[in-house]
């Protein structure tokens, strides 16, 4: 696998490609899993009938639908409301009051939010305990289709699979074919576009949360987010992560491990 790798990287139309997107976009594909990046994009440029990545990256520049289309397959926009059913019981009853015990406003973070599905179902968890109003809540992704998805809040009734009835009878109105997200969730919600690798991070934060996203970086990335996620909560905030990604050392970046894939900065 290894040696597979290595003829991957070596690759000069690939390398290429990957040097243009950084310098005309700040976007490292260096910094995610090389072989599952490449055979991911060299699937969407054949589709798209390009012969090679010089040829893909040039019509990319000039054609919008195409770059989102391949910031798209780069970001692996899956997500789902209440993902992992039980993890978000555990921050609705264990997480958020241990965090209201400071009496404080909280400041909540959704990073690489993708279509808004992840900080929607934090913010229907903080309407029902009646914390919306006394929260502030981010959501950032690196994709601008992505985040006009997230922002116009209008889902396939099969991306309200999970979430329990009464709360889908609170919060979202069926719209033809669709559903549409409440008002009072998407004004509690500030939407912006960031580049998690290579933008800096706000401070203070109560709670971030980002799932299912560290999986497709390196060793190296991976590590210099855990540090820049330490930096950006306050002490005994918490980052919340995906059910594939447990840190296995978190002292090393000031967490220690509390409910499963919850981690506390001492």
């Amino acid at each position: 696998m290894a040696e597979r790798e290595q003829i991957e990287a070596a690759d000069p139309d690939y390398t290429g490609f990957i040097h243009n997107v950084k310098q005309s976009t700040g976007i490292d594909l260096a910094q995610y899993k090389e072989a599952q990046m490449k055979r991911r994009l060299t699937t969407l440029r054949m589709k798209n009938g390009y012969h090679s990545f010089q040829d893909f990256y040039a019509a990319m520049m000039k054609d919008k639908a195409l770059f989102y289309e391949f910031l798209d397959r780069m970001t692996i926009n899956v997500s789902e409301f209440w993902r992992n059913p039980n993890r978000w019981e555990v921050l609705r009853d264990v997480i958020l009051p241990d965090l209201q015990r400071s009496g404080r406003r909280l400041k909540l973070w959704s990073a690489a939010c993708s279509t808004g599905e992840e900080p929607y179902t934090l913010a229907m968890i903080l309407s029902d305990k009646n914390l919306l109003s006394q929260t502030g809540i981010l959501a950032t992704d690196i994709d601008d289709g992505a985040l006009a998805k997230a922002k116009q809040g209008l889902y396939l009734e099969r991306s309200l699979k999970d979430v329990p009835k009464d709360v889908a009878a609170r919060y979202f109105a069926p719209e033809g074919p669709v559903f549409k997200v409440s008002e009072s969730l998407k004004k509690s919600i500030d939407f912006r576009k960031q580049n998690l690798l290579l933008d800096k991070f706000d401070e203070g934060f109560d709670l971030i949360i980002c799932r299912n996203v560290m999986i497709y970086f390196t060793e190296e990335a991976k590590n210099k987010l855990y540090h820049k996620f330490s930096d950006s909560l306050r002490p005994g905030g918490y980052l919340f992560v995906g059910s594939t990604e447990q840190i296995f050392t978190p002292a090393q970046y000031g967490f220690e491990s509390t409910e499963t894939f919850f981690y506390r900065k001492k």
